[in-house]
């Protein structure tokens, strides 16, 4: 692996880690403490604050600003961090912000995302592994994308929100409770659109799988049973599912309930 390379213009604190075969392009700014892996590459006037980690293999676009303060008023300068993972793609004029001493403390993003441009996440946010957040989405505080999630573009997710594996955030939505795993959710305010049949064809699942999933959705949100009398329901016909006991699951632990 090759030295790290800095253009002449950039400015970076002596005391920042670049890994080898990192590149720092031209008026980057890297701050004190912060940390690049091996082959991440700051393309040009990218800003990266102190507390930030990012690991080997990202790409960043220009203006981005990675590990900013919380734009939370209960923060108080105390120490916190934004730590990313590998083989990001983060687009143009992407934020990320550091997490709070109340919210645990960091940030994390996982591996594999893309990030498009104008979009925002903010402090204490947990973003998981291949998901896409469109161009201007925005993820306010604590929220939480699990795997392969899609949220689309302008859309926002309030504060303490979950949004499932596989689930897909159309476009301009605002997502006040947790997003379902397999679903369409989509508008202003969000609610379900039915099971995400293109997506999980594309994704490889069995004809047998995509049915439990889509009996365990009409069973939960479309009889006229009580929940918990229809998760029973559920358990008992299609259990055996490993994707349905996600499912149920996700819908068990939702603290801020679910979109319907």
């Amino acid at each position: 692996m090759p030295a790290p390379e800095v253009h002449p213009t950039a400015v970076v604190a002596a005391s920042a880690r670049i890994a080898p075969g990192a590149y720092v392009g031209p008026h980057c700014v890297v701050e004190a403490g912060v940390e690049i892996g091996e082959g991440t590459r700051l393309l040009s006037q990218v800003v990266v604050h102190e507390g930030t980690v990012l690991g080997p293999g990202n790409v960043v676009s220009p203006m981005a600003v990675l590990g900013g303060a919380p734009q939370d008023i209960k923060y108080g300068g105390e120490p916190t961090r934004l730590v990313v993972g590998a083989r990001n793609r983060i687009r143009e004029c992407v934020t990320m912000n550091r997490g709070t001493g109340g919210g645990g403390g960091v940030t994390t993003v996982g591996d594999d995302n893309l990030v498009m441009a104008y979009s925002h996440i903010a402090h204490d946010c947990r973003v998981a592994n291949s998901t896409i957040l469109g161009n201007a989405a925005t993820l306010a505080g604590h929220v939480e994308i699990d795997d392969e999630a899609y949220v689309g573009a302008f859309s926002g997710i309030h504060q303490f929100t979950r949004v499932a594996k596989h689930a897909f955030i159309g476009g301009y939505s605002v997502v006040t409770q947790d997003a379902l795993p397999w679903v369409l959710t989509v508008g202003n305010r969000a609610t379900t659109h039915g099971i995400n049949l293109v997506g999980l064809k594309r994704k490889g699942y069995s004809d047998e799988t995509i049915e439990a999933i889509k009996q365990c959705y009409m069973t939960l949100f479309r009889s006229k049973l009580l929940l918990k009398d229809a998760i029973l329901k559920v358990e008992a016909e299609v259990g055996r599912f490993e994707e349905v006991r996600y499912f149920l699951e996700f819908v068990r632990t939702s603290k801020r309930g679910v979109c319907r």
